[in-house]
C-alpha cells in the first residue's frame, strides 16, 4: 500500500507537534504581552483619552475581523450562540479594553502586569463554574492563594487596604469580566470556531465602540505623539486582533492543556517590557507579588489541566 493512499495510517510525531503548538502558542502571548506597556504609553502623559484609546483599538480590530470573515466566508453565530457571542464583546472587547486603559492613567504598567496576571486562574475558575466541573482541592486553593497575592500586592503597593486607589479596582474589575469572556468563549469556540469567536465578537461590539469612539473624539481629539500613535495602532492591529490567531493556532495544534500554560509568561515578559520601554523599575514588590501569583495561576491551571473534562474549557485562554 503506497504511504499517499486514503487508508495508510501515518505515524503521529508528538514532540513535533507539541514543539509547533507551543511556538504558535508563545507568539500569541509575546503579542499579549505589549498590551499593558503599550496601553500605558497611548494613555499616558494625557496624549489620549482612555476612552478614546479603549474603544478605537477595537473599531480597528473590528473592522480587521470584519474582513477576514467575509474574505474566508465564516458562517454567522446562530440562536443562542448570539448570547455568547455578546457575553465574549462586553468582557474582551468592551470591558477589558476599557478598564484597564482607564487603569493605566494611573497605575504603573507594572503594577497592572502584576494584576492582570490573576487572569489565568480567574479564567480557569469561571470555566469550572461554567461547565460544572468538579476539581480537587488543590484547584480551589491555588485560586484563592492567587486572589490573595494579587490583592495583597495592591494593597503593599497602596500603602494598605484602605489605601488602594481606585485603579486597583478597575484592573481587578478588568480580569473578572476578561475571566467570564475567556470562559464563555470557551465554550462557543467548540461549535463556532476559536478565531471566529473573538471575530464575531469584536464585530457585534463595533457599533457601541464605534459611538463610543466618537464620543471620545468629540470630548477630547486625540493629539499624541508619534509613539503614542504608533501604541495604540499596536493595540488595534496586534494586541485585539493577530495575537489571537497565533495563540488559537497554538491552541488548535495542541497539546492544549499544556499551549495554555504557556500564557503563564505574559506577565514576566509585560513587566520586563515596561523596564525595557518605559524605564519603569523591577521592584522587590513586584518581582514577589507577581511571582506569588504567577505560582497560584499555574497550580491552578495544571491541577484543572489533569482532569479530562478541564481541558476544553481553557480552549479561549487569552490576554
Amino acid at each position: 500500500m503506497k504511504d499517499h493512499s486514503s487508508a495508510t495510517i501515518r505515524e503521529a510525531h508528538p514532540l513535533s507537534i507539541s514543539r509547533a503548538g507551543l511556538t504558535w502558542g508563545f507568539l500569541g502571548v509575546l503579542a499579549f504581552s505589549f498590551t499593558v506597556p503599550m496601553t500605558r504609553v497611548a494613555v499616558g502623559a494625557e496624549q489620549m483619552s482612555p476612552l478614546f484609546v479603549g474603544s478605537g483599538r477595537a473599531v480597528v480590530a473590528a473592522l480587521l475581523a470584519a474582513a477576514a470573515l467575509a474574505v474566508t466566508r465564516q458562517r454567522r453565530p446562530r440562536g443562542r450562540e448570539w448570547l455568547s457571542v455578546a457575553v465574549v464583546g462586553a468582557g474582551a472587547v468592551v470591558g477589558f479594553p476599557l478598564l484597564t486603559s482607564f487603569a493605566l492613567t494611573e497605575a504603573p504598567a507594572r503594577h497592572g502586569a502584576v494584576v492582570v496576571a490573576l487572569l489565568p486562574a480567574a479564567t480557569a475558575v469561571v470555566a469550572v463554574l461554567r461547565t460544572r466541573e468538579r476539581p480537587g482541592r488543590a484547584f480551589w486553593a491555588a485560586a484563592v492563594i492567587g486572589a490573595i497575592a494579587a490583592v495583597s500586592f495592591a494593597a503593599l503597593q497602596s500603602g494598605g487596604v484602605s489605601g488602594m486607589r481606585p485603579s486597583d479596582g478597575l484592573l481587578f474589575a478588568a480580569v473578572a469580566v476578561c475571566a467570564i469572556a475567556y470562559a464563555e468563549g470557551g465554550v462557543l469556540s467548540r461549535t463556532l470556531g476559536s478565531w471566529q469567536t473573538i471575530s464575531w465578537a469584536l464585530v457585534a461590539a463595533s457599533p457601541v465602540m464605534t459611538i463610543l469612539t466618537g464620543a471620545a473624539v468629540a470630548a477630547q481629539p486625540p493629539s499624541g505623539s508619534v509613539t503614542a500613535w504608533l501604541a495604540f495602532a499596536y493595540l488595534g492591529v496586534v494586541s485585539m486582533f493577530l495575537g489571537f490567531f497565533a495563540w488559537y493556532r497554538g491552541l488548535a495544534i495542541g497539546p492544549l492543556a499544556q499551549v495554555s500554560q504557556v500564557q503563564l509568561a505574559q506577565p514576566v515578559l509585560s513587566i520586563a517590557w515596561a523596564a525595557l520601554l518605559l524605564r519603569e523599575p523591577i521592584t522587590v514588590a513586584t518581582a514577589l507579588g507577581g511571582g506569588a501569583v504567577i505560582g497560584a495561576a499555574l497550580l491552578a491551571v495544571r491541577s484543572r489541566a489533569q482532569r479530562p473534562q478541564g481541558s476544553e474549557g481553557d480552549a479561549e485562554r487569552l490576554r
